[in-house]
Protein backbone atom coordinates (compact mmCIF):
# COMPACT_ATOMS: atom_id res chain seq x y z
CA UNK A 1 0.00 0.00 0.00
CA UNK A 2 1.37 3.47 -0.95
CA UNK A 3 2.20 5.34 2.01
CA UNK A 4 0.00 8.02 0.92
CA UNK A 5 -2.77 5.97 1.68
CA UNK A 6 -2.29 5.99 5.35
CA UNK A 7 -3.48 9.47 5.43
CA UNK A 8 -7.27 10.27 5.40
CA UNK A 9 -6.40 14.17 5.84
CA UNK A 10 -6.33 15.67 2.22
CA UNK A 11 -4.02 18.40 2.59
CA UNK A 12 -1.01 15.28 4.36
CA UNK A 13 -1.68 13.53 1.55
CA UNK A 14 -1.56 16.30 -1.03
CA UNK A 15 1.81 17.06 0.69
CA UNK A 16 3.21 13.65 0.74
CA UNK A 17 2.44 12.81 -2.62
CA UNK A 18 4.14 16.45 -4.22
CA UNK A 19 7.14 15.08 -1.98
CA UNK A 20 6.81 11.58 -3.57
CA UNK A 21 6.91 13.00 -6.81
CA UNK A 22 9.81 15.41 -6.28
CA UNK A 23 11.35 13.00 -4.88
CA UNK A 24 11.11 10.29 -7.82
CA UNK A 25 11.89 13.14 -10.00
CA UNK A 26 15.59 13.70 -8.05
CA UNK A 27 15.73 9.69 -8.12
CA UNK A 28 15.24 9.77 -11.99
CA UNK A 29 18.84 9.80 -13.19
CA UNK A 30 19.96 7.21 -10.58
CA UNK A 31 21.45 8.19 -6.98
CA UNK A 32 20.25 11.21 -5.40
CA UNK A 33 23.23 13.59 -5.81
CA UNK A 34 24.25 15.98 -2.39
CA UNK A 35 22.45 18.90 -4.18
CA UNK A 36 19.17 17.65 -4.62
CA UNK A 37 18.91 15.38 -0.80
CA UNK A 38 19.42 19.44 -0.19
CA UNK A 39 16.31 20.66 -1.98
CA UNK A 40 14.43 17.54 -0.90
CA UNK A 41 15.52 18.07 2.85
CA UNK A 42 14.12 21.36 2.15
CA UNK A 43 10.99 20.11 0.75
CA UNK A 44 10.16 17.31 3.77
CA UNK A 45 10.17 20.41 6.20
CA UNK A 46 7.75 23.02 3.49
CA UNK A 47 5.67 20.07 3.53
CA UNK A 48 6.17 18.81 7.25
CA UNK A 49 7.34 15.35 5.70
CA UNK A 50 8.53 13.00 8.97
CA UNK A 51 11.21 11.38 8.98
CA UNK A 52 9.43 8.04 8.56
CA UNK A 53 7.73 8.91 5.43
CA UNK A 54 10.76 9.96 4.25
CA UNK A 55 12.33 6.58 4.45
CA UNK A 56 9.60 5.14 3.30
CA UNK A 57 9.44 7.07 -0.08
CA UNK A 58 12.95 6.81 -0.69
CA UNK A 59 13.07 3.37 -0.97
CA UNK A 60 14.10 1.69 -4.12
CA UNK A 61 10.98 -0.39 -4.48
CA UNK A 62 8.88 2.93 -4.35
CA UNK A 63 7.89 4.38 -7.20
CA UNK A 64 5.67 7.46 -7.61
CA UNK A 65 5.13 8.37 -10.76
CA UNK A 66 4.05 11.81 -11.73
CA UNK A 67 0.22 11.71 -13.66
CA UNK A 68 -0.05 14.69 -16.30
CA UNK A 69 -3.72 15.75 -16.26
CA UNK A 70 -5.16 16.16 -19.26
CA UNK A 71 -6.31 19.79 -18.45
CA UNK A 72 -4.22 23.03 -18.90
CA UNK A 73 -5.95 23.98 -15.84
CA UNK A 74 -5.04 20.84 -13.53
CA UNK A 75 -1.53 20.71 -14.98
CA UNK A 76 -1.20 24.82 -13.90
CA UNK A 77 -2.60 23.95 -10.49
CA UNK A 78 0.04 21.21 -9.47
CA UNK A 79 2.87 23.69 -10.70
CA UNK A 80 0.99 26.09 -8.44
CA UNK A 81 0.95 24.30 -5.44
CA UNK A 82 4.62 23.02 -6.27
CA UNK A 83 5.80 27.44 -6.77
CA UNK A 84 3.57 27.61 -3.14
CA UNK A 85 5.60 24.84 -1.72
CA UNK A 86 9.27 26.53 -3.10
CA UNK A 87 8.37 30.39 -2.11
CA UNK A 88 6.88 29.54 1.21
CA UNK A 89 10.81 30.91 2.04
CA UNK A 90 9.95 33.69 -0.27
CA UNK A 91 13.04 32.72 -2.15
CA UNK A 92 14.22 30.06 -5.10
CA UNK A 93 17.47 28.71 -6.30
CA UNK A 94 18.81 27.58 -8.80
CA UNK A 95 18.43 23.34 -7.53
CA UNK A 96 14.62 24.23 -6.93
CA UNK A 97 14.72 26.06 -10.41
CA UNK A 98 16.37 22.61 -11.84
CA UNK A 99 13.65 20.29 -10.30
CA UNK A 100 10.62 22.40 -11.35
CA UNK A 101 12.05 22.33 -14.51
CA UNK A 102 11.96 18.50 -14.40
CA UNK A 103 8.44 18.74 -12.87
CA UNK A 104 7.10 20.70 -15.54
CA UNK A 105 8.08 18.58 -18.46
CA UNK A 106 6.90 15.29 -16.13
CA UNK A 107 3.61 16.97 -16.60
CA UNK A 108 3.54 16.95 -20.39
CA UNK A 109 4.68 20.58 -20.89
CA UNK A 110 7.30 20.70 -24.26
CA UNK A 111 10.58 22.23 -23.28
CA UNK A 112 10.13 25.74 -24.43
CA UNK A 113 6.01 25.76 -22.64
CA UNK A 114 8.18 24.79 -19.75
CA UNK A 115 10.28 27.57 -19.64
CA UNK A 116 7.91 30.08 -20.20
CA UNK A 117 5.53 28.99 -17.72
CA UNK A 118 8.41 28.94 -15.06
CA UNK A 119 10.12 32.20 -15.91
CA UNK A 120 6.49 34.05 -15.42
CA UNK A 121 5.34 31.61 -12.18
CA UNK A 122 8.86 32.61 -11.18
CA UNK A 123 7.70 36.40 -11.50
CA UNK A 124 4.35 36.15 -10.15
CA UNK A 125 5.57 34.47 -7.01
CA UNK A 126 8.42 36.86 -6.03
CA UNK A 127 4.61 38.91 -5.26
CA UNK A 128 1.13 37.47 -3.61
CA UNK A 129 -1.04 35.85 -5.98
CA UNK A 130 -4.10 33.51 -5.70
CA UNK A 131 -4.83 31.05 -7.88
CA UNK A 132 -7.22 32.34 -10.04
CA UNK A 133 -4.76 34.97 -10.76
CA UNK A 134 -2.41 32.96 -11.83
CA UNK A 135 -4.44 31.26 -13.44
CA UNK A 136 -5.47 33.80 -15.30
CA UNK A 137 -1.97 35.39 -16.44
CA UNK A 138 -1.36 31.61 -17.13
CA UNK A 139 -3.92 31.18 -19.71
CA UNK A 140 -3.25 35.23 -21.17
CA UNK A 141 -0.06 33.83 -22.37
CA UNK A 142 -0.48 30.20 -23.22
CA UNK A 143 -3.54 29.88 -24.68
Amino acid sequence: MPIKDLYSHSEKRNNLAHFAAIASLAAVDGEINASEQKVLDKFAVKLDITGEEIREVMKKENKYPIEAPYKSEQRLERLYDLFRIIFADRRIDEDEVRLIKKYALALGYSPEKAESVIRRSIILFMGKFDFEDYLYMMRRKTE
